[in-house]
């Protein structure tokens, strides 16, 4: 009987060591990648057209979802804080609720969600067919650092696009959330952009910008080390994809937790 609880709790720290194991050796890949990137960035040639192309398939690419999801997401928010406020007659505070939940949390985070799911995706997708059809190794053998040709374009589109489509995601969760409050709630145009930007700061704006700047790092990093670390043909693509957008999700909502605890109740 001993020797059989032996074996069990034997096998349990086995197990808890090998993913131990897994989990420092995949954070080690990634700051590894994340070094030899900021590395390769200053490095010439700067390969501007392939940065516009990528900026193009980040940000321009992505504005038809973003705009659903933000409009219908400022619409539901009107919608439920609604429902409570009517109780206490605070109608009126509906606005300052869907521009602080926007700026400070939902723009970032679901903006940053839906790129990861979509662009992370892709980036994996496209890295890992290169990777296990060899053309990484020939880009070696021609002496091109596949970090500075892959790595480097999508690294810098993504830090520069996400923030830009959190404020484009603001501003329309913003409207949406106008477009319940006045025509369907009955408040004034006037008193609904008075307390929508009135108690809002430059801090709430800031702190979001800061967020959608990491989670781009963390989109980017992710998926280009999941698409360049992949093997066994097709099978292998998909399972790297998958694994790229699901280690994406849940490292922007920690990282998020992280920075809100950080802005808001840390650094005040």
């Amino acid at each position: 009987m001993k020797t059989a609880k032996g074996n069990v709790i034997i096998r349990i720290a086995e197990i808890l060591g090998h993913r131990f194991v897994e989990f420092v050796r995949y954070a080690g890949g990634l700051t590894v990648l994340m070094g030899q990137t900021l590395f390769w960035i200053p490095m010439p040639p700067m390969r501007r057209r392939q940065i516009l192309e990528q900026m193009s398939k980040i940000g321009v690419d992505s504005l038809p979802i973003v705009s659903l999801i933000s409009l219908f997401t400022g619409m539901v928010l009107a919608l439920q804080s609604a429902y409570q406020m009517k109780m206490f007659s605070a109608e009126m505070y509906i606005a300052s609720l869907v521009a602080f939940s926007m700026t400070r949390e939902l723009g970032p985070v679901l903006t940053a969600l839906i790129v990861a799911g979509r662009v992370g995706a892709s980036i994996t997708a496209e890295l890992g067919t290169m990777k296990v059809t060899e053309q990484i190794d020939a880009l070696e053998t021609l002496a091109t650092n596949p970090i500075k040709y892959l790595v480097v374009p999508r690294f810098l589109a993504l830090i520069i696009m996400l923030p830009l489509l959190t404020v484009y995601s603001d501003i329309i969760g913003v409207m949406g959330g106008y477009v319940v409050g006045v025509y369907k709630l009955g408040i004034s145009h006037a008193m609904y952009m008075k307390n929508t930007w009135n108690p809002l700061k430059y801090k709430d704006i800031f702190t979001g910008i800061v967020k959608s700047f990491f989670f781009g790092v963390i989109t980017c990093i992710v998926a280009c080390y999941e698409g360049m670390a992949a093997e066994g043909g097709a099978e292998g693509v998909g399972r790297a994809t998958t694994t790229s957008v699901v280690i994406s999700f849940i490292l922007i909502i920690a990282s998020d937790c992280f920075f809100t605890a950080l802005f808001y109740f840390v650094a005040k």
